[in-house]
């Protein structure tokens, strides 16, 4: 009787795809792709770390964040939305994700968002696109870490400086590009920072920005 338990119980969990955890797909749907990501590097960058309690790396928070960065970048100017949406999939998506197979979407994450991983950064020659980049990079970080004040509050103040500082000189070559309106200043923001998204890892062209303009 035991035997033809087992056995069955068996063969319904195998039936079932419900014994250990389960094999994961990388989704085609843009930002369930990028949060699922954000996940899978979390998840990674968490294990990495001895101590439990100790906050993740400045650089491997700054590649989560910078998930939602790119997909909110896709059509070559940022959208808000799209990055709060991915970060709100990643709180529902946390659970299904780290409790199946996670692990090999590290390496189909590599694949679908190589600038995520890049840490050899140039910014552009021309001294006022590196400056707007620069500038808006540091702002989208700035507050993607506040709520991390507590790990991060040098880097974050740095990131804020940086901001204050580029945002005083680029005034004037932006104003005479994009007219008054600020309307038509923040497309071209927007535009600036989806090619910074696109460079390399944020905090490691956030590193660049500070050497170039500090």
């Amino acid at each position: 009787m035991n035997y033809t338990f087992s056995r069955f119980a068996i063969l319904a969990c195998l039936l079932l795809a419900s014994c250990g955890p389960k094999a994961l797909t990388l989704p085609e749907q843009p930002v369930d792709r990028a949060a699922t990501c954000g996940i899978v590097a979390a998840a990674g960058a968490r294990l990495a770390v001895t101590d439990v309690s100790a906050p993740l790396p400045l650089a491997e928070h700054g590649r989560i964040v910078g998930y939602a960065l790119l997909a909110a970048s896709a059509s070559g100017q940022y959208d808000q939305q799209i990055a709060g949406a991915v970060s709100q999939r990643m709180q529902s998506l946390q659970d299904r994700v780290t409790s199946g197979e996670w692990q090999p979407l590290t390496a189909e994450c590599k694949g679908a968002y190589p600038a995520a991983e890049k840490q050899d950064v140039t910014l552009p020659e021309d001294k006022f696109e590196a400056q707007l980049q620069c500038n808006e990079l540091a702002r989208f970080m700035a507050q993607a870490l506040t709520g991390q004040a507590g790990s991060y509050r040098n880097e974050i103040a740095d990131y804020r400086h940086l901001h204050e500082r580029l945002n005083d000189r680029i005034a004037p070559a932006l104003n005479a590009k994009a007219g008054p309106k600020v309307g038509d200043q923040q497309k071209l923001r927007h535009r600036a920072l989806a090619v910074a998204s696109r460079l390399g890892a944020p905090i490691a062209t956030l590193s660049r920005c500070l050497e170039r303009f500090p």
